[in-house]
């Protein structure tokens, strides 16, 4: 590579790397869902899906506007790019949800955690995108790591049992439609189409579409104190939130290989948290688990730590 190539490949490093870095606020803010609804968790989950993404799509429309710009001019996207954004934010929500219904919490929450691993897998389909052996040892590590943080709370480990076999098949799906949804966005976004401030518009119809299932499968229940009120307008500020549009801006212009490992950091930190506020007793398996997934999220990360002027 001559030295000019070498200068004009500096800035779409460069370009990618914040990207990333963007998309790893994702991450973050993910981290806080669980202390987030365990405050709220005297809301019914579809009735809190709804109310945080009505904020979600009123944080992204303030942001348009704020830059000048017609929030509204994006809701004329294609039908393709309107069911991948609904399909993926409300369908993911929604299997999941059922999933925790139909199975034990610790189980669908282990299987559901493939979602990350799946990205990694999938966004070798993509165009000019290469899986490397660190990248799919580093998702391997990090949902070992992940099995034993989500599994720590079970007393007699992972079992399959017939009757919770629909569930079962609704954390696989979920997991399979956030993996999709991740990596066909990023196709969008190397075609140019549905940019990430059409995710205001798909929070919406996603929040229309909870709230039907809200008040056809729950009773209206409001948080009971200041901390419930500030645990569910937190949740619709960051998690279910402005979480959704910096993660797109990540997947669509980053690297999204890391990005997918580095998401098994959520359930640690989310972890961390809550025994940090007391809301989960501390275990020695947690220190475990953050060697797996830390190291997991390193080594999937190499591409990004081995930039080289």
């Amino acid at each position: 590579m001559t030295a000019s190539s070498t200068t004009a490949t500096l800035p779409d490093r460069r370009s990618s790397n914040r990207a990333t870095l963007v998309g790893f606020i994702a991450i973050l803010l993910w981290a806080t869902l669980a202390p987030l609804a365990t405050l709220a968790a005297m809301v019914p989950p579809f009735q809190l899906v709804a109310t945080s993404f009505l904020l979600a799509f009123l944080v992204g429309s303030g942001w348009t506007a704020s830059r000048g710009d017609n929030p509204l001019r994006y809701f004329r996207q294609p039908v393709a790019a309107w069911a991948l954004g609904v399909g993926g934010l409300f369908g993911f929500h929604f299997l999941y949800f059922m999933a925790l219904q139909a199975a034990p919490p610790v189980e669908a929450n282990l299987i559901n955690y493939l979602w990350p691993l799946l990205i990694v897998l999938f966004s070798a389909l993509l165009p000019g995108e290469r899986l490397r052996a660190w990248h799919v040892g580093g998702a391997v590590a990090g949902l070992a790591g992940t099995a034993l943080l989500v599994a720590r709370g079970g007393t007699g480990g992972f079992s399959i049992d017939p009757a919770h076999l629909p569930g079962y098949a609704a954390a696989l799906g979920s997991a399979v439609t956030w993996a999709g949804y991740s990596v066909l966005r990023r196709r969008l976004g190397q075609i140019g189409e549905a940019p990430t401030d059409a995710v205001s518009a798909f929070c919406l119809v996603t929040a229309l579409l909870s709230l039907l299932c809200h008040l056809a499968l729950e009773r209206t229940v409001w948080p009971d104190s200041a901390a419930g009120w500030g645990a569910m307008l937190l949740l619709g500020l960051g998690p279910v939130g402005a979480a959704f549009f910096v993660w797109d801006y990540g997947v669509r212009h980053g690297d999204i290989r890391a990005l997918g490992a580095l998401s098994y950091l959520a359930p640690l930190l989310s972890t961390l948290l809550l025994v940090l506020f007391g809301l989960a007793a501390n275990s020695g398996i947690i220190w475990v688990s953050c060697a797996l997934i830390a190291g997991g999220s390193l080594l999937a990360s190499k591409d990004l730590l081995r930039r080289k002027a």
